[in-house]
């Protein structure tokens, strides 16, 4: 990799104040509070055929520090929301009721569906509304999330509490670990900055936002997790809006990376770290000892966007535990992404791509349904990250180096560090909608905000050059009311 300036990046940070915290937190928790696991929503299908999940966005409160209730957002309660799981062939059928006191959206953050049930900024719930996408869940199995995506609210919204995780299964899911909660365990890691009363503060100043100081695993402070099986199955997402996170475990045991965002790799791959950026998912399989006790850690990282060392959760594993079986030596047959024949090139700047705003008008890139492509990102400026909606895509190259293993597999979210040059091979999928568009941007929230987005449409092949690059507002944006 084409090394960054770290002194001079951090002198950077410095001068533009690189927001709250940040400094670490190792040796400062007890570890007193059972890991919260969100409750799962996975209804039978009605009549129709259709599965129906209810969704409420709401404002609450919810007690993160012993005696000091945080005000707090959440989907169904009063921080995050419940795991949604479906199967590959699913009809799923939404029903997302806003009763915050202002419009928001959910998108579905990893899922390949029709641009008009994205969830983008494009789709907007207004206070009291409620929004009805649906869609057939065609895609293998992976895991995603999803999150508010309202233009320059994104912030506020997911670090009060939107976001939950949405996990698809399919026929391969029962060859691996499985037991929701118990050998199969989501940690949504995001990072926090509480003042004296225990309340969220929202400083969201400096080149990155809000960089916090405390962590919250699944909403839990302090949190530990009780081991009853002799391998664990985490399905971790940085949830943060910015922070990047080196995750391992302080005794430096070995694990394995079964699946990246979009899904599994083609075999287990050995770490002892794995870096995540906001956004990313990464599901990894870890071997426990009758009655050890293991510390995940995020470490200390070469940028300041990785500053400091933390403590996240301890692992405690009980005295008799119970079989697992081994890890396939194979875990997917799936293709991989192979690249096509048009290159489309995206210069990440400070908080604008290719030397551009966010424009909810603009149409940026026309893409043909099912095409491949190969997309090149290069970061001129400080640490990024690159999020495309409704694709799947494989990184080629990390400044002309081939990725290292664990990010071999199939993607939707990739880190690009300071000065960095990616290249991603991309497979669109194959919903039409010349009027409507998906997104492409950077995942630290403020960036994002601040109006590091992009849009494309996906379109008949054939089409392209037919097709409007601006887009009417009147009809797309609008906040959708009633059912």
């Amino acid at each position: 990799m084409r090394r960054r300036g770290f002194l001079g990046l951090m002198a950077l940070a410095a001068l533009a104040g690189c927001g709250s915290g940040a400094e670490g937190n190792t040796g400062t928790l007890k570890f007193t509070n059972p890991l919260r696991i969100p409750p799962v929503l996975d209804p039978q299908p009605g009549a129709d055929g259709v599965k129906r999940y209810p969704l409420a966005l709401r404002p609450g409160e919810t007690e993160f520090l012993p005696g000091k209730p945080a005000r707090t957002w959440g989907i169904n309660g009063t921080y995050l929301g419940p795991t949604l799981r479906a199967r590959r062939g699913d009809r799923v059928a939404m029903a997302v009721t806003n009763l915050l006191p202002e419009a928001s959206t959910l998108h579905w953050h990893g899922m390949r569906l029709p641009a008009a049930m994205d969830g983008g900024p494009h789709q907007m719930i207004s206070a009291g509304g409620t929004w009805t996408p649906q869609w057939t869940v065609d895609q293998p199995a992976a895991t995603t999330w999803y999150h508010p995506h309202p233009h320059g609210a994104t912030a506020e919204h997911v670090y009060r509490g939107l976001a939950g995780m949405f996990i698809i299964d399919d026929e391969h899911s029962a060859e691996l670990p499985h037991t929701y909660g118990v050998d199969d365990v989501p940690l949504i890691v995001q990072d926090k900055v509480f003042d004296a009363d225990g309340q969220l503060k929202e400083d969201f100043g400096g080149t990155w936002g809000l960089l916090g100081d405390q962590i919250l695993v699944n909403g839990t402070h302090s949190p530990f997790f009780e081991v009853k099986a002799s391998r664990i199955r985490f399905r971790i997402l940085n949830g943060a809006n910015a922070h990047v996170f080196t995750l391992g475990f302080a005794d430096n045991r070995e694990f394995q990376v079964i699946a990246s965002d979009a899904g599994l790799l083609p075999e287990p791959v050995t770490v002892d770290r794995v870096k995540i950026s906001p956004g990313e998912r990464f599901e990894v399989v870890v071997e426990f000892k009758p009655g050890e006790t293991a510390l995940l850690k995020g470490f200390d990282g070469d940028s300041a966007i990785e500053d400091g060392e933390y403590d996240l959760l301890e692992l405690r594993a009980a005295g008799t535990l119970a079989p697992s079986p081994v890890l396939p030596a194979t875990l997917s047959a799936r293709p991989r992404i192979e690249p096509g024949a048009k290159t489309r090139t995206f210069e990440l700047g400070g908080t604008n791509i290719n030397g551009q705003d966010m424009d909810m008008a603009r149409i940026d890139e026309v893409v043909p349904a099912g095409a491949r492509e190969v997309w090149e990102i290069d970061n001129i400026t400080y640490d990024h990250n690159f999020h495309v909606h409704e694709v799947a895509f494989r990184i080629l190259d990390i400044d002309g180096e081939e990725p290292p293993p664990h990010l071999r597999g199939p993607k939707d979210t990739v880190y690009v560090p300071g000065k960095t040059k990616v290249r991603l091979a991309v497979e669109f999928g194959h919903h039409t909608d010349p009027t409507m568009p998906y997104m492409y941007h950077c995942h630290i929230l403020k960036h994002e905000d601040k109006g590091m987005m992009g849009q494309f449409v996906i379109v008949e092949p054939g089409t392209e050059d037919r097709t409007s690059r601006t887009l009417s507002l009147t009809g797309a944006g609008h906040a959708h009311h009633g059912g």
